[in-house]
């Protein structure tokens, strides 16, 4: 499948595009399943194709708010804590990078370590993303907000399980994708073997 690097990388933007800019309102963004399982297929790439998925989403996010008349830089959304989208990112795409690396047979022990090298990968990069939006974005609830910790866990409260339910989704459609092409590659190898 490594040898798709081109066509995999043009699905992931793909994804990314469509989902991220609510094209199709109905569809979830896709962002942080595209970070994971793009670590896992071109973890080898990551010279480029990280910084090239972070160009996505940076050209998504400014399309989705300059598409309504708004001023990119003045949008609530991009504050400082914008850019802690970098290490964030990096979370999920290291978190497929080493789930790759652990070369995951198709079985339960490695159904369980997708579930929990994902659940990790997900669950630093929402700290990352939610709480730097919380305690240095201007957006939440104004320059002079009073933030504490107890209002911090109640802000993630809210939020943790979306983001984890959409990537985990997101994730599912993959790896299912990812079983039939082995079953089909094996299949083929099969054939070609009893041919002989």
């Amino acid at each position: 499948m490594r040898a798709h690097t081109p066509l995999l990388m043009f699905v992931l933007v793909l994804v990314m595009a469509v989902t991220r800019i609510h094209h199709f309102a109905a569809i979830p963004d896709a962002s942080w399943a595209v970070f994971f399982v793009g670590g896992f297929y071109l973890g080898k790439h990551s010279r480029w194709a990280f910084p090239a998925l972070l160009v996505v989403a940076f050209l998504a996010d400014w399309y989705a708010i300059t598409s309504i008349g708004m001023n990119f830089w003045g949008h609530y959304c991009v504050s400082p804590a914008y850019w802690i989208l970098l290490p964030a990112y990096a979370a999920l795409w290291f978190g497929g990078v080493w789930l790759d690396r652990c070369k995951p047979a198709l079985n339960w022990r490695s159904l369980g370590l997708l579930a929990a090298t994902l659940l990790a990968s997900v669950s630093v990069c929402y700290l990352l993303s939610n709480g730097s939006y919380y305690w240095i974005s201007d957006s939440w609830g104004g320059a002079d907000a009073q933030r504490t910790f107890g209002g911090w866990l109640l802000n993630m409260s809210h939020w943790y399980l979306p983001f984890l339910k959409v990537t985990a989704m997101y994730v599912a459609v993959a790896a299912g994708l990812h079983a039939v092409a082995l079953a089909m590659q094996s299949a083929s190898s099969r054939a070609k073997s009893a041919a002989l």
